[in-house]
């Protein structure tokens, strides 16, 4: 249901974003979102082509008088990432979202929200739906896959699309123009522990870490957020006799890890010790961690284990935790501080009845540069006995500061609001640099309005960004 204080205007724009937090669109199930497009497009009498993968182009002419224009491209992702607090009952594959304005913010309860990318979806269909937008002939891409490794985008059937300009509309910072983007790749890591089974004697324990922000392992990765992971690692490593049996941490490659559990055994007696060193840690963790993460519990409780690990492999596991690196590796020497050039996030990790799951991805500008961190990480995976599963990469987007289209919309920008904007490039893995790889004469420029925690159960979106982030779009479109 849409919330009594739902914004307003740009109506057009707010009403199809409305219908997107409806409709469920996790990675790689993208089919109602996109026939919600089909009939849109076909009641506007427009054109449609889909290629094998799904990824949708709607193809509008331009306006009276704009018919000549170049061709622009809008281009966005349909899916979205899917992340709830452990609290929240609620299923991504059939579930429409609960709304909440709060503060000036747009929300939702206690899930991802998916303004990334959806409010620029909502903002491509109303180009196409308000008739008093002034345009040029416009190629609406929407990709699928985005979010689970830019698979829409690698596989794109690029001879659907004609235009030589590029606008994207997924970036997070209003009055920012973005020009370049990270690439990335990753791996995924196996091997299979032999267990025994557990002593009588032994005490069973759960431990679960919650509370903390989690995130966008590209945007947010320079925040040093607090990860799951290591902190529930660095937990466990003071457990007498500690045996592991299960691991369950993380949820997507592109999310830093906030919430998991570990069960395990450890000596008779230990459990109060190792719940005063818990609660130590977790004091010294909200001591240098940010804010954001000041909500970090840790919950011992008894439970019931039947086999686990040996000490021996429990202990390699958590030496495995401690060396595996995560975090920004390296800033850039010439943009601002904030401006991560290499990361890596430890996303997932989990250990089932002995068998060991992990996965890890990376993002760099110069692929060169992380070469380094990639040797690093392959050598721990031969050190610790690990099957390696190389992920599929993608490539980055250079910046090109003389961009004429650059030049049109830092122009168009302090015209409209005064000064001229923020011009950078983000570390994150936006879908430009595959395109820029597809159609290297395509000029791209990407912006869009505020959003905060995207990734992250606490994703919301800044609803007085959007009004002046939608009238730049028209006003560019006019212009060109």
């Amino acid at each position: 249901m849409k919330p009594a204080n739902y914004p307003q205007q740009p109506s057009h724009l707010w009403e199809h974003f409305y219908q997107f937090t409806q409709i469920p669109r996790p990675s790689k199930q993208e089919t109602a979102v996109r026939q919600y497009l089909l009939d849109l497009a076909d009641k506007s009498g427009h054109r449609c082509q889909m290629d094998t993968e799904g990824n949708l182009v709607i193809y509008v002419p331009g306006s009276s008088g704009k018919e000549a224009s170049p061709t622009v491209i809008i281009q966005n992702h349909l899916d979205m990432v899917t992340v709830k607090t452990t609290d929240r009952e609620h299923n991504f594959e059939t579930d429409p979202l609960t709304l909440q304005v709060c503060d000036g913010w747009l929300g939702a309860d206690r899930t991802t929200l998916g303004a990334d990318n959806g409010v620029g979806c909502a903002a491509a269909i109303a180009l196409m739906t308000d008739p008093e937008v002034v345009h040029p002939p416009l190629e609406l891409l929407f990709t699928v896959d985005e979010e689970t490794g830019l698979g829409g985008a690698l596989n794109l059937d690029a001879s659907m699309l004609t235009g030589t300009l590029m606008l994207n509309l997924d970036t997070e910072d209003w009055h920012e123009l973005y020009i370049g983007c990270a690439g990335g790749a990753g791996w995924q890591f196996s091997r299979s522990f032999s267990q025994e089974q557990v002593a009588r004697e032994a005490e069973c324990w759960q431990l679960t870490i919650r509370g903390l922000a989690g995130g966008h392992s590209g945007i947010q990765i320079h925040e040093q957020l607090g990860s799951a992971i290591k902190l529930l690692g660095e937990g466990l490593r003071g457990a007498p006799g500690l045996q592991l049996a299960s691991i369950d941490v993380g949820v997507a490659h592109n999310v830093i890890p906030r919430e998991g559990t570990a069960t395990f055994v450890c000596d008779a007696g230990a459990g109060a010790a190792l719940k005063q060193q818990l609660e130590a840690l977790r004091e010294r963790a909200v001591g240098y961690l940010p804010a954001a993460d000041s909500e970090l519990e840790m919950e011992l409780v008894a439970t019931r284990v039947d086999a686990s690990l040996d000490e021996v492999d429990s202990m390699r596991l958590l030496d495995l935790i401690a060396a595996f690196p995560h975090g920004a590796q390296a800033y850039n020497l010439e943009q601002p501080a904030d401006l991560v050039d290499i990361s890596i996030n430890l996303a997932i990790l989990r250990l089932e009845q002995g068998e060991l799951y992990l996965e890890s991805s990376y993002r760099f500008f110069n692929e060169d540069q992380s070469l380094p961190l990639q040797h690093s990480v392959l050598a721990l995976a031969r050190a610790f006995d690990l099957e390696v599963t190389p992920d599929v990469g993608y490539p980055g987007w250079q910046p090109d500061f003389t961009s004429p289209l650059l030049e049109q919309g830092c122009v168009l920008h302090e015209k409209m609001f005064g000064h001229r904007p923020a011009v950078k490039a983000i570390h994150a893995g936006l879908e430009c640099g595959i395109l820029k790889s597809k159609k290297p004469d395509v000029d791209i420029l990407s912006f869009g309005p505020t959003i905060r925690g995207a990734h992250s159960p606490t994703e919301r979106l800044q609803i007085d960004t959007v009004e002046p982030f939608w009238q730049f779009l028209k006003q560019l479109l006019a212009e060109i």
